[in-house]
C-alpha cells in the first residue's frame, strides 16, 4: 500500500486514517481515535499481598505462533512493575523481539493477576470500548507493528518502542464494539484452524522422523545385523550395509577442500561486503531452506579471493554455530557464493552416496 491513498483510489463507503506516517482504508463508518482513548496501556492492577504469581519471560512466547509456550511463578517481592491480567496483550518493545513480533493474548493465567518482563508492554481494552480479542489482532496488523518498529529509539541492539508513541497522537481504526467482536471471532476462527493444521504438520513430522529413524537404521526387509562401535555407542545395522565416516564419503573430483568451516581469514568484514556480487551464505539459509533470500554480497575482487569456499551444487552445509546440526544440500539454481563463518561445507562423492541421503542423516 502506497503512503498516501488518492481519494479516487478509495472503495466507496471508505475514509483515511493517518497511523503513523502512513495511510490506511477504513470503512466510513468507523472512528479514528487516540491510542490512549482506545486500550489503556500499562495498566495499574491492585496485586493480593500473597504469591506466588505467575510469571510470562520473554522467551516463553512463540513468535511464529504468537503462543505461550510456558510460564514460571515467583513471589511479590521478585516481580518486575509489569502487570496483566487475563484478556490482556502484551506486546515486546525491544529488538529484536518487537521486530520478530513476539505478541500474545492472556487468557491462562491461574492467578489473579501475572507478571513479567520489563520489555513488554500491556494493552488493556477499556470498558465498553474496545473487544479484548480486537485489542490483540490490532497490535498484529502489519501497518501498527510498522509504525512502533519505525519509531524506535536507543542505541543499535538495545532499541526499544517508547511508551510516549502511545500516549501522543497516534491514532488507530476503531470499528463499533459489535463489529469488533465479529472481526475478532473470524480472526479467532483462523488461528484455529492454522493450530489444528500446524498440529496435524508435527504429527506428520514426528511420523516421518520414527519412519526415517527405522529405515536408516534398519533397512528395508528383514535381514542379518552387525554390530559396530559408533565413538562411545554401539549401533546394529544390517549386515550388507557400509560403515563409513564422513570424511570416507568425500569428493577427490575437485580442487577446493571437500570439509571446510567458512572462508580463508574467518569472518567477512563490513567493509568487505557490498551491495550486489557473489552472495555470502550463512545460517539462516540453511534453516529456513531458502537460498534466495537476501542478505550480504562481495564484490568479484573478494570472491576472487574467497574462491576456495565456493559452494556448489550438489554440496552439503551444515550450520555450526547457534542452531547447531540443521543440513541442506546446495541447489542447482542458486546464485554463486561462497561459505559464511556459520556453516561447514562437505563435498561429497556421488558415486558413493546422494548428498540428499547424507544431509537428511546429518539432520535427523
Amino acid at each position: 500500500m502506497s503512503d498516501a491513498l488518492e481519494q479516487s483510489d478509495l472503495r466507496k463507503g471508505h475514509k483515511t486514517v493517518k497511523l503513523g506516517p502512513r495511510e490506511i482504508p477504513i470503512p466510513s463508518d468507523w472512528d479514528a481515535v487516540p491510542f490512549n482513548e482506545a486500550i489503556e496501556l500499562n495498566p495499574r492492577y491492585d496485586k493480593p499481598d500473597n504469591g506466588p504469581f505467575d510469571y510470562l519471560p520473554m522467551d516463553a512466547i512463540d513468535e511464529e505462533k504468537q503462543t505461550i509456550e510456558y510460564w514460571t511463578q515467583r513471589e511479590k517481592e521478585d516481580c518486575t512493575t509489569t502487570w496483566f491480567k487475563n484478556g490482556d496483550t502484551v506486546y515486546a518493545k525491544i529488538t529484536p523481539c518487537t521486530e520478530n513480533g513476539k505478541i500474545a493474548f492472556i487468557d491462562s493465567l491461574e492467578t489473579k493477576v501475572g507478571s513479567g518482563s520489563t520489555e513488554f508492554l500491556v494493552f488493556h481494552p477499556r470498558e465498553g470500548k474496545t473487544d479484548e480479542r480486537f485489542v490483540y489482532y490490532l497490535a498484529n496488523l502489519p501497518e501498527f507493528r510498522a509504525v512502533t518498529i519505525s519509531l524506535m529509539e536507543g542505541s543499535t541492539g538495545r532499541q526499544r518502542v517508547p511508551s510516549d508513541v502511545f500516549k501522543g497522537g497516534l491514532k488507530i481504526p476503531l470499528p463499533p464494539l459489535p463489529e469488533q467482536r465479529r472481526i475478532a471471532d473470524i480472526l479467532s476462527t483462523v488461528d484455529e484452524q492454522i493450530r489444528q493444521t500446524d498440529g496435524i504438520i508435527e504429527r506428520t513430522k514426528s511420523l516421518r522422523g520414527g519412519l526415517m529413524q527405522d529405515l536408516y537404521s534398519s533397512g528395508i526387509g528383514n535381514g542379518e545385523f552387525s554390530t559396530h562401535q559408533v565413538g562411545p555407542r554401539e549401533i546394529e545395522i544390517p549386515s550388507h550395509w557400509e560403515l563409513c565416516s564422513v570424511d570416507g564419503l568425500k569428493s577427490t573430483n575437485t580442487s577446493k577442500k571437500a570439509i571446510r568451516g567458512g572462508p580463508p581469514g574467518g569472518r567477512i568484514k563490513k567493509s568487505e561486503r557490498s551491495e550486489n556480487g557473489a552472495k555470502l551464505y550463512v545460517q539462516e539459509n540453511v534453516i529456513h531452506n531458502d537460498f534466495e533470500r537476501r542478505g550480504d554480497y562481495l564484490s568479484p575482487e573478494k570472491f576472487e579471493e574467497l574462491q576456495s569456499a565456493e559452494v556448489d551444487p550438489g554440496d552439503v552445509l551444515i550450520t555450526r554455530s547457534g542452531t547447531i546440526g540443521k543440513s541442506e544440500v546446495f541447489p542447482d539454481d542458486a546464485q554463486r557464493g561462497i561459505l559464511g563463518s556459520s556453516l561447514i561445507r562437505v563435498k561429497v562423492n556421488e558415486d558413493i552416496i546422494r548428498p540428499q541421503y547424507l544431509s537428511q542423516y546429518l539432520a535427523d
